[in-house]
């Protein structure tokens, strides 16, 4: 069947919007982009900016579950709820847990049908290890990673401490399968961090957050990140964060490399209360995600209010804080070509929001997201 929405105001691939411009839908992936063509049904979007749905390469769960220890139904229940939320593309993040749990996790998660794996966990640094249990952490062990590497037939981003792969082994084992590479929960020197760079790594992990505060005489990891072409992830929820060190980054990445993530818990979407992260407690108070010494222990966040509070906290059009949830992730993750961008071939996942960004309807792989 092919459907074809009209008159809604369109956000192009290079962030220009288009007025008025049918997007025709056919099993599950866009057909035509600005093509007056032959349809079998018609949906009137007028007034409504027509978006890609959000990608968030970063997020533990939702809904009151966690990816590392949700059955598989479970899992479906979390990949709708994040539809319903607008995000239509998402890389399960398994924080530090045993080698039993995370194996049996991919299993579940591949049975489902996400769009990749995220492990943020065992290779951190245990001086920056957050609210990751410290002895589930390992070394920058190659063989180790093989394991979970085979394991993997979905595309796989990993973040570590890559400054503890002292050989550079870890990193090129890693590069070699295909998967990408971030710098995460870091106590790399800048010399450090720009070495991991030349061994591939192509993103850092939640920029600030469990690595060394910028100093004007040891720029760390954050320097590295801010100075070089790498993909930047940042949780915008004002927490994490605060408003005019957002600016900072936007102002220096731009819409081509800063991301918008969650590094959502089970709490999102849920009331304040006790939860875990990987096993691990963590206490919910007024929306903040804490383990019980204080740390923060990711957050109750959505992807979508990320976009909004992007607008806000640093004066980023629509068009700019949308591509930092969908196009830039999409581009860091290798998965550009299926998902992050309105254009032919992709698929056909859609967000339509009012001019107040009121979510008014999500399509995922072309239907309707009740």
């Amino acid at each position: 069947m092919t459907v074809q929405i009209r008159n809604a105001r369109v956000l192009l691939p290079d962030g220009s919007w288009k007025e008025n411009c049918p997007v025709t839908l056919e099993n599950g992936k866009i057909r035509a982009v600005g093509e007056e063509i032959a349809v079998d049904e018609t949906l009137d979007f007028s007034g409504l900016y027509l978006l890609p749905g959000l990608v968030d390469m970063h997020t533990h769960g939702r809904a009151g579950f966690d990816f590392t220890s949700a059955t598989a139904e479970e899992m479906r229940r979390m990949k709708a709820d994040y539809a319903r939320h607008g995000v239509t593309a998402v890389f399960p993040t398994l924080a530090s847990a045993t080698k039993e749990e995370w194996l049996s996790a991919i299993d579940r998660i591949q049975s489902v049908g996400f769009d990749g794996i995220h492990f943020e966990g065992r290779y951190l640094n245990p001086a920056r290890r957050g609210a990751h249990a410290p002895e589930l952490l390992c070394p920058l062990d190659a063989d180790d990673l093989a394991v979970f590497l085979k394991k993997c037939k979905l595309p796989v981003h990993l973040t570590a401490a890559f400054e503890l792969d002292q050989n550079g082994e870890f990193a090129a084992l890693a590069k070699q399968s295909g998967a990408t590479l971030s710098l995460g929960h870091t106590d790399a020197t800048f010399a450090e961090a720009m070495q991991a760079i030349e061994r591939g790594v192509t993103s850092f992990t939640h920029l600030f957050n469990a690595m060394p505060p910028l100093h004007h005489r040891a720029g760390g990891a954050v320097a590295a990140a801010l100075t070089s072409d790498c993909f930047t992830e940042l949780i915008v929820d004002g927490m994490h964060v605060s408003p005019e060190m957002v600016k900072l980054v936007y102002q220096i990445k731009g819409a081509e490399k800063l991301i918008l993530i969650t590094d959502s818990m089970s709490a999102t979407g849920c009331a304040d209360g006790n939860y875990a992260i990987a096993g691990q407690p963590v206490v919910v108070k007024n929306g903040r995600a804490e383990t019980p010494d204080g740390k923060l222990a990711g957050s109750t966040l959505n992807l979508w209010d990320a976009v909004k509070n992007l607008t806000v906290f640093a004066g980023a059009s629509l068009s700019d804080a949308v591509l930092c949830a969908t196009r830039n992730p999409a581009r860091a993750l290798g998965i550009s070509e299926r998902v992050g961008a309105i254009a032919p071939g992709r698929r056909a996942d859609l967000l339509a929001v009012t001019p107040d960004l009121t979510i008014r309807a999500v399509y995922a792989e072309g239907k309707n997201v009740d």
